[in-house]
C-alpha cells in the first residue's frame, strides 16, 4: 500500500498525494523483533533452574502430601501427635495408655477390635526410629502406586495377622503351661507389622531384579532380629508380614497398571 511518510497529520498526507511530481514513497516494514531467546522466555525455567526444580519435584513425591497420599499424611500426622505425647506427656498417663493399647492376649480376648487399632496408633521408639522413617518413604511410595485404600488394606492385613500369629500361640503355650499367666500381659504395640506388609508389598512393584534385592535386603535384617532373640515372638511377626505384604504383589501389580 502506497504511502507517503511525513511528520505532519494525516490531513496533511492527504493533500500532498495530490500534488504533481511529488513523490509518494512505500512504507518500509519496521523490522521483526527480534524472537526472544529460549532462555529468555517469560515465565519459563531453562537450563540448570528446571534441572533444579525437577529434582525438587521428584524429591517431594518421597514425603506424603494431603492430595497425593492422603492416608499416608493423615496417618503420618497421627503418628506424629502420640509420639510428641509420649515423649513429652505425663509418664503415669503415658504407661496406662499404651498398656491399654496392647495387643496382648488379655486384651485381645476382651476387646479385640479396639486394641487392634490403638496399638497402630503409636511408634516403638519414637518419631527417630528406623520405623517411623520407614513408614514415610515407604507407604508414601507404595501408595502413590496403587492408592490409599488399597494402601490402608495392605497395613491393616499385615498387622493384623502378624499380630495374632504371634499372640495365639502365647495363649496355647500358656494353656498348655509352657509359659506363666504373666505372659498374657505381655506389652505388644506399634507399626511395625504394618510397615513390613508394606514393604513386602512395595517390593512386589518393582522389577524382579529389584525385587529380589529388597526382599534379600530386609530379610538380612529380620534374621539378625531373630538371632539376637531379645524379642523372639515380634521378631518372628516380621517376617510373617513381610511375606504376606509380598504374597499381595500379583494382585497390587494389577491394581497398580490402572491407576
Amino acid at each position: 500500500m502506497l504511502q507517503l511518510r511525513t511528520r505532519g497529520t494525516d490531513g496533511g498526507a492527504e493533500l500532498l498525494k495530490g500534488v504533481p511530481g511529488q513523490r509518494t514513497a512505500t512504507a518500509t516494514p519496521a523490522p521483526a523483533p527480534a524472537a526472544a531467546a529460549p532462555d529468555a522466555a517469560p515465565g519459563r525455567m531453562q537450563g540448570p533452574a528446571r534441572r533444579r526444580t525437577g529434582r525438587l519435584g521428584r524429591a517431594g513425591r518421597l514425603l506424603p502430601t494431603p492430595t497425593g497420599t492422603p492416608f499416608t499424611f493423615g496417618y503420618a500426622l497421627v503418628l506424629l501427635a502420640t509420639s510428641l505425647f509420649a515423649e513429652y506427656g505425663d509418664p503415669g498417663t503415658v504407661a496406662g495408655l499404651l498398656h491399654a493399647s496392647s495387643t496382648d492376649v488379655a486384651h485381645l480376648s476382651r476387646t479385640p477390635l479396639l486394641v487392634l487399632v490403638a496399638s497402630a496408633l503409636w511408634v516403638a521408639g519414637g518419631l527417630l526410629s528406623p520405623y517411623a522413617i520407614g513408614f514415610v518413604f515407604v507407604l508414601t511410595a507404595l501408595e502413590r502406586r496403587i492408592g490409599a485404600w488399597r494402601t490402608a488394606a495392605v497395613f491393616l492385613v499385615g498387622h493384623v495377622v502378624a499380630t495374632l500369629a504371634t499372640e495365639i500361640p502365647v495363649a496355647l503355650s500358656v494353656l498348655a503351661g509352657h509359659l506363666p499367666d504373666t505372659s498374657l500381659h505381655r506389652l505388644d504395640y506399634g507399626i511395625s507389622f504394618g510397615l513390613m506388609a508394606s514393604v513386602g508389598a512395595l517390593a512386589g512393584l518393582l522389577t524382579p531384579v529389584a525385587r529380589g534385592l529388597v526382599l534379600a535386603w530386609v530379610s538380612v535384617m529380620l534374621l539378625q532380629d531373630l538371632v539376637a532373640f531379645e524379642d523372639p515372638l515380634t521378631n518372628w511377626g516380621h517376617p510373617l508380614a513381610l511375606a504376606v505384604g509380598a504374597g499381595c504383589g500379583p494382585l497390587l501389580r494389577r491394581a497398580g497398571r490402572r491407576i
